[in-house]
């Protein structure tokens, strides 16, 4: 049977003639972090100041034990390494074993009998992307750094969220195999569900050693009780199993998400096993339906044959230095994807394809995943050596994360389609190769060959075909940016996109984030810190006039700015939310951008680079819940609808209380009605003619209820709205019974009160708090639940509850 020894320890690094310890996986930056070489390249500027490790070479080495790599009884030994950050030589005792250029692939090498010191001399990156950048041309870009040029995780290069530290390192594991006769080089299985009866198509790909040439080999698979074998035919095989009566495996909220083991155990001709292998595995269906209709062409993700409208969030690398990405960090960012009501995860094409820990979780929490090719906001050439290396690594992935019944989609690129045609790259490419054939020859070719169960698009955006413009919001997949970057959000109410892939609005991190990233400055929106922590083109700007749209611009108060850039991204995203999902099935799904962040910055996320909760996760769990109501203004008819929202499976039969109320909380007129919205529909109510709210009063406003879900409407902006001084009461309860540190907060309002929120984290950098904004009409009151801050009173409660206040 095959023999594993993990490379973990022993490792060292060069740095100005000394040897340091290194850690494997790991990166230089790392390395040079717990050696106390560099300083945190998260806090203050200090990543200016590390900018040199990127334009380095480094070498790695540890001694290679010949009790290792001997026969043992075994014929071979292999040295393997899952992941090496980038280019690199490999060498034992000076003799070159190989070469690497890929940071996205998997390298295996033969060391029988080798021993001494093994080498891994990393080249500077930027030297790599220099000496391809001469063999190719030049190739229009984004940014101003050559991340095309390499294969390597473009966002490391600096993004317009991210800080410019490029890595180099083993970031992946690395190990020797000893084996003997033959092993298993590739399994794929093809796993597919017919009229209850599931179907495993293993194929499986056979590497032998001398000795095993010829030699009679078999396959023995097994899954859910069910066994069946098959022979090996030279190095390739087939085995098939069928199991009646399977349970589906379901999208997060749409049912359970079971799970089978599958083994497979490669045996010579005397029945001894050489080699195995075994993943989990799910039962489903799944395609994306892009029938032309009426409205142009859809993107609607169809699931056990039940169509969905998709409530996603893009992913970005949870850390600059993946490495640093544990299965427990995963596990907890991808619970609070599935907490905020999401079904999807978008893992985007300027990161990497993430670690096995990953998938599996999605797997367990039903949260599908679009996985994108990596190419992302360049024009990449597909001359050599990259091609090669495309192949090589869309193979190498695809085979990988097959078996993942959370996998529902293969994409092929970021933004690349829509940037040829857009963005001016066209005409300067002059008719140099630009990654067209990537997206819409190589990856599908390869899709089609190794994985034909899942569906694969070209890009994103991506309207299907040269006959749309790429980002045609009528057909396929939409980017919405122009709101962000130019309008005010109500803007998102303008177009109903067939699936919104990517659109969002930025806010600082949590106050206790900036306050650990920023040590010792006076935060305001303008001091070096806080612009050095952020990183898009005119990123301030853009805040400053999003909120200026809606409220004063507070002149030196930083704590107001803060609270009220985090409103604005809330009420933006969920904008654009409540609108698209009120014209489902128009409109199929809207991914947001994005869930988290790989360092403390100003961003669109909803979780910080601290782990930190902003307002706008809260106010996902809202909109992206099963239920939800909305009003919306419908221009061709002229009046307010409330859309009912039902994501569910059964038909929700409401009754909604409708009022027409004044700012001093004056009820002007309320009605009851009943509305019923079928299993995955929407139902519209008319609001009645009395209870519409009279803009010119400035004062007047709609409230909507049904079951403990609230929708508001305000008819004119918050600036010229008469909000009252706001007035409420704060009293804080001690909460034994719950852990230490627990305390509830009742807060009653004895005015309208717009958007209060409690930033939990100023009364403890470890504090949180159940909730996000609220709004309470007088006489009401909200309970919030807050973990990790003691002895917390009244005072300090009050200290850190913000919200709207007149104009």
């Amino acid at each position: 049977m095959k023999d594993v020894i993990p490379l973990t320890g022993e490792w060292t690094f060069q740095h100005d003639g000394t040897r340091l310890p290194a850690q494997v996986p790991g990166c230089v930056h790392t390395d040079l972090l717990a050696a106390g070489v560099i300083p945190d390249p998260y806090l203050g500027l200090n990543e200016l100041d590390v900018a040199w490790v990127g334009r380095r070479a480094w070498t790695y080495s540890r001694p290679l034990d010949p009790r290792d790599t001997e026969s043992d009884g075994h014929e071979r030994t292999d040295l393997v390494f899952d992941g090496l950050d980038t280019a690199a030589v490999i060498t034992v005792d000076g003799r070159e074993l190989g070469r690497t250029r890929n940071m996205h692939r998997r390298y295996r090498f033969d060391v029988t009998g080798a021993a001494g010191t093994l080498d891994v001399r990393f080249a500077s990156a930027y030297d790599e992307a220099d000496a391809v950048r001469k063999l190719t041309g030049e190739r229009p870009n984004v940014y101003p750094e050559p991340f095309q040029y390499i294969r390597k995780m473009a966002c490391g290069f600096g993004w317009d969220w991210g800080p410019t530290l490029v890595t180099a390192g083993m970031w992946r594991p690395v190990r020797l195999e000893r084996w003997s006769t033959a092993r298993l080089s590739e399994v794929r299985p093809l796993v597919t569900v017919t009229d209850g009866t599931g179907r495993v198509e293993v194929h499986v790909g056979v590497e032998r050693t001398a000795s095993g040439a010829g030699r009679r080999l078999a396959l023995r698979a097994s899954v859910a009780g069910r066994q069946a074998r098959a022979e090996v035919e030279g190095d390739r095989a087939v085995v098939t199993l069928e199991v009646p009566g399977v349970s589906l495996w379901w999208p997060r909220g749409h049912g359970e998400q079971p799970l089978y083991g599958l083994d497979l155990v490669l045996e010579d001709d005397q029945g001894r096993p050489l080699d195995s292998w075994r993943r989990r595995i799910g039962f489903r269906t799944v395609h994306v339906d892009r029938s032309p209709d009426a409205h142009g062409s859809g993107f609607t993700f169809v699931v056990n044959g039940v169509r969905l409208f998709t409530r996603g969030v893009n992913w970005i690398p949870d850390d600059v230095f993946p490495s640093r990405v544990t299965p427990e960090r995963y596990r907890t960012r991808l619970r609070q994807a599935a907490g905020a009501g999401v079904d999807l995860v978008r893992v985007w094409g300027g990161g990497i394809y993430e670690d096995e820990a990953f998938y599996d979780t999605c797997d367990e929490l039903g949260l599908m995943v679009w996985q994108d090719f990596l190419f992302a906001c360049a024009a990449y050439p597909e001359e050599q050596p990259l091609r090669g290396e495309v192949e090589a690594e869309a193979r190498d992935n695809v085979v990988r994360l097959m078996p993942h019944p959370s996998l529902v989609l293969w994409n092929g690129n970021n933004e690349n389609l829509w940037g040829f045609r857009d963005w001016e790259w066209e005409p300067a490419l002059a008719g140099d190769s630009w990654g067209g054939g990537y997206y819409l020859d190589l990856l599908p070719r390869v899709v089609a060959e190794l994985d034909p169960t899942r569906p694969y698009t070209a890009g994103s955006p991506w309207s299907g075909s040269w006959e749309h413009h790429p980002n045609d919001p009528a057909h396929g997949t939409h980017h919405s940016w122009e709101v962000w970057n130019r309008r005010d959000y109500a803007g998102y109410r303008d177009s109903v996109p067939r699936f919104v892939a990517e659109f969002g609005w930025q806010a600082p991190p949590a106050v206790a984030t900036l306050r650990r990233a920023l040590p010792g400055e006076e935060l305001a929106p303008g001091s070096p810190g806080m612009l050095h922590h952020q990183k898009a083109e005119d990123g301030n700007g853009k805040l400053d006039r999003g909120i200026a749209r809606h409220f004063a611009l507070p002149d030196g108060d930083f704590d107001r700015w803060h609270y009220l850039a985090q409103v604005v991204q809330a009420r933006a995203v969920a904008a654009g939310i409540e609108h698209w999902r009120s014209h489902w099935p128009v409109c199929a799904g809207t991914v947001v951008w994005q869930l988290n962040d790989c360092w403390p910055v100003s961003s669109w996320a909803a979780v910080d680079g601290d782990g930190r909760l902003k307002p706008l996760y809260h106010e996902l769990r809202r909109v992206y819940a099963d239920r939800l109501l909305t009003v919306q203004e419908d221009p061709e008819a002229g009046h307010l609808v409330i859309a009912v929202v039902n994501q569910s499976g059964e038909t929700w039969h409401p009754q909604l209380v409708l009022r027409r109320l004044t700012a001093d909380g004056t009820v002007l007129g309320s009605a009851g009605v009943d509305a019923a919205a079928a299993p995955h529909s929407v139902a519209r109510v008319v609001v009645p003619h009395g209870l519409l709210p009279d803009a010119a009063t400035a004062k007047e406003f709609l409230v909507a209820d049904a079951e403990g879900l609230r929708a508001l409407h305000f008819p004119v902006p918050d600036l010229d709205f008469a909000y009252p001084a706001p007035r409420y009461d704060v009293v804080v309860r001690s909460r034994a019974e719950d852990e230490a540190g627990s305390v509830e907060v009742v807060v009653t309002a004895r005015t309208l009160v717009r958007d209060l929120l409690l930033q939990a984290d100023r009364l403890g950098p470890d504090a949180t708090c159940d909730a996000g904004l609220r709004t309470l009409l007088p006489g009401e009151s909200v309970r919030l639940r807050v973990r990790g801050a003691a002895e917390t009173g009244a005072n300090a409660v009050q200290a850190a509850l913000f919200c709207v206040e007149p104009a």
